[in-house]
């Protein structure tokens, strides 16, 4: 399998916020809310501010061995965790909630741009060694969101009966159900067989979420060296002691951002909001908020309750039972990874820029925050599709209607454009003006008003011109909706709708080798991805 790439400026999608444009441009108004530049001289910050705090490295370590005791794990999968505990070794990390069979395309280009980011950085400082780390965001309960996938337009949904935290769900026969579906679709692809060994393998009955998706990612990218974090873990939670009960007790976090927010909110729109307490409680099947009601914290949705005493020595004696919210689920994977730079996407940047004055006030090493890969893909019949109507590829992000009058003024041999009669009237009313200036100065004006309404009359026709000729392109135009409908699904980044099955299915593990092979780094573009 062979890939070409090409990339265009984000702001040419027309699919970003200003916000991460800005970001992109490095605009001054945004330089008080990041810490670091997304480039080599950052990354050499990071690296110096991270020498200088003291991560568990032997813990870190220690835990991903547990967890990949169960699996079996690639050479350079067992070389990075050894690496770990030396004091030169980085990760350098993205983070995603377990969506079943990955959810979206972009969650894939997320986890090739880690890998392509750490194996570069290996070869720019030789002596460090970075490690590609996919964080799951395991804890979350958000079910609605993470339970649906659309695969060649069929959109699925897992009806199960569990609760709390997705990545404590066990695959149901529910979910067993929705597999299977999807596989009978993908039996007939030429990689159809190596697929479905793939998805069985990972999601088979009783396995959690959190499991499935661990050997799914192992299973795509373990060959590339990517460790797969599990933060669901007590003695991980146990580095969070302090920061959970400044959480309850003092509201830090709210207060610390509440400024913050101001700011940023004066020119854009905040991801996060944070709350008095930023804390979930999490016990088997439930993930629910921590309130305070006078003295007492209140488990929301339950009768439980707890005093301030009570609370404080359950942080200290099972501080797994603590989940955090967005808020501080940051700032937990900076304490607990030696990480360096995070890879995330549009609203993963955008809330990361609010966080900063919470690194600052817990003494956390704030990383580099680098804008995910994005990419357009393209089959080889999608490519002869665009060619044949004479387009490039990067065109097909501008909106229809200005396509098609663009090729119907480039193909139509009659004439559309009024310009030169414009142009004509526009001198005739020139020698009318100095006509009538000679006789009063005052009409003048009302001139000016009959040329401004002749010239806009001429326009008006010139677009029914143009709209009468295109009833004779009706063929282009449905060739062009229906291209558009492949590669901008509801209108949207492909990215953001289909899922990687159906271009495993094509391609086979080469699909994946080649995302990370045609990742970049640190060239922030839009990637079209062309595939033969």
């Amino acid at each position: 399998m062979d890939c070409t790439v090409t990339q265009i400026p984000y702001r040419d999608t027309f699919q970003f916020s200003d916000l991460v444009l800005d970001y992109l441009d490095n605009k001054p108004e945004l330089r008080t809310f990041f810490e670091h530049s997304v480039d080599i001289s950052g990354i050499k910050n990071a690296i110096r501010e991270r020498q200088q705090f003291g991560t568990d490295r032997k813990l870190i370590s220690e835990i991903f061995r547990e967890q990949y005791s169960k699996y079996t794990t690639t050479e350079l999968q067992t070389v990075n965790i050894s690496f770990l505990e030396k004091e030169n070794c980085f990760t350098i990390c993205t983070a995603h909630q377990p969506n079943i069979f990955t959810g979206y395309l972009y969650s894939i280009y997320k986890t090739a741009h880690v890998i392509r980011i750490a194996a570069d950085l290996s070869k720019e400082f030789p002596e460090f060694h970075f490690v590609p780390v996919f964080y799951i965001g395991s804890e979350d309960n958000d079910l609605e969101e993470l339970g649906q996938i659309n695969v060649n337009g069929v959109k699925y949904r897992w009806n199960t009966e569990q609760r709390g935290a997705v990545g404590r769900m066990k695959v149901d026969k529910d979910l067993l159900k929705i597999r299977d579906e999807i596989l009978r679709q993908m039996a007939s692809y030429p990689f159809g067989s190596d697929l479905i060994s793939i998805i069985k393998d990972a999601y088979a009955e009783g396995k959690t979420i959190a499991e499935a998706t661990t050997i799914l990612l192992n299973h795509l990218f373990g060959n590339h060296g990517l460790l797969v974090l599990q933060p669901d873990d007590a003695r991980l939670k146990a580095k969070m002691v302090d920061i959970f009960r400044d959480d309850l007790f003092k509201h830090t976090a709210n207060q610390l951002l509440e400024n913050s927010n101001k700011e940023l909110g004066k020119q854009y729109k905040i991801q996060v909001n944070p709350r008095e307490i930023n804390l979930f409680f999490l016990e088997d099947d439930k993930r629910d908020r921590l309130t305070e009601k006078g003295e007492r914290y209140c488990v929301d949705g339950s009768d439980r309750e707890f005093s301030t005493d009570e609370i404080d020595r359950l942080i200290s004696q099972e501080p797994g039972k603590f989940s955090p919210n967005v808020v501080l689920r940051g700032i937990y994977q900076e304490i607990i990874l030696p990480n360096i730079l995070f890879v995330g996407g549009g609203s993963e940047i955008a809330y990361w820029l609010e966080l900063k004055p919470l690194f600052k006030h817990y003494h956390v090493p704030y990383p580099v925050i680098v804008l995910r890969n994005s990419f357009l893909v393209l089959s080889k019949e999608q490519q002869h599709k665009v060619n044949k109507l004479g387009w490039e590829i990067s065109d097909l992000f501008k909106p229809d209607l200005d396509l098609m009058n663009g090729y119907v003024k480039k193909h139509s041999t009659k004439k559309l454009s009024l310009e030169e009669e414009i142009s004509k009237l526009h001198s005739l009313y020139e020698q009318v003006k100095s006509a009538a200036g000679e006789v009063d100065a005052t009409l003048l004006q009302h001139v000016a008003a009959l040329e401004h309404r002749a010239i806009k009359e001429l326009r008006n026709l010139e677009k029914k011109l143009l709209r009468a000729e295109k009833r004779n392109y009706e063929t282009q135009q449905r060739q062009l909706q229906k291209i558009k409908e492949e590669l901008f699904p509801k209108n949207g980044l492909q990215e953001r709708v289909d899922n990687f099955m159906p271009w495993f299915g094509m391609y086979g593990q080469a699909f994946i080798d080649q995302v990370v092979q045609c990742s970049s780094a640190f060239d922030q573009a839009f990637g079209i991805l062309c595939l033969d």
